[in-house]
């Protein structure tokens, strides 16, 4: 047998000292996934970019696909904690609902790998992340409604009217590269945004 088709870089003492994560390298796989997409997550290019040699990556991660596992993982949990821990502490729905608009109209970053990653939905990591991404915000928007006075029919139509029109907003502008909006008229978007689908206290309805 060649040793060389099976042996791994070994990390340097530096390396399996800690000086890189298994975060900082998940946080450069999203890093790249925003800039080039899923299929330019790759070892080498990533560890030119962190600058290190590829044995600080077999340190961590068996493979690739195992790095880009933990990469779409770390950006389910900071949307979980981060995002969704903002909201929670604001009591008023309807006023919570203005924070996540709010909150998601300026997260372009998020946006950007959201939209690459609907580009990879053949990939097998790819596509179990969207499904569990995609049912958790239908499910949190339509609580959401709920708790704003909607039935719960209207308060899942309103969610999924709502994350159509989200989806819509990536392609037009990320996927089909439509000139992005001015800052006033973005705004004025979202505002426009905010006063058609969140319910007023007259919109209340009965189940």
């Amino acid at each position: 047998m060649n040793p060389s088709a099976t042996t791994k870089p070994a990390p340097s003492k530096q390396e399996r000292n800690g000086r890189l994560s298994a975060d900082d390298w998940a946080q450069a796989a999203l890093d790249l996934i925003a800039e080039q997409g899923v299929a330019a997550v790759a070892v080498e290019p990533l560890a030119r970019r962190l600058g290190v040699t590829k044995g600080s990556f077999y340190w961590h991660f068996p493979s690739r696909d195992a790095l880009l596992v933990a990469a779409l993982e770390r950006w389910e949990k900071v949307e979980q904690e981060i995002l969704f821990g903002q909201l929670e502490p604001i009591p008023d729905p309807r006023e919570r609902l203005r924070a996540l608009f709010s909150l998601v109209a300026h997260e372009y970053k998020s946006h950007v790998i959201y939209s690459e990653l609907l580009k990879a939905l053949d990939h097998p990591a790819v596509q179990p992340v969207i499904g569990r991404i995609s049912e958790r915000r239908l499910d949190y928007l339509t609580a959401s409604f709920r708790q704003a006075g909607l039935s719960r029919t209207d308060a899942q139509h309103r969610a999924r009217l709502l994350y159509a029109a989200y989806v819509g907003f990536l392609q037009l502008n990320l996927q089909l590269h439509q000139t992005r909006m001015q800052h006033d008229e973005f705004e004025a978007y979202v505002e426009h945004m905010m006063a058609t689908l969140i319910p007023s206290e007259s919109q209340k309805s009965a189940d």
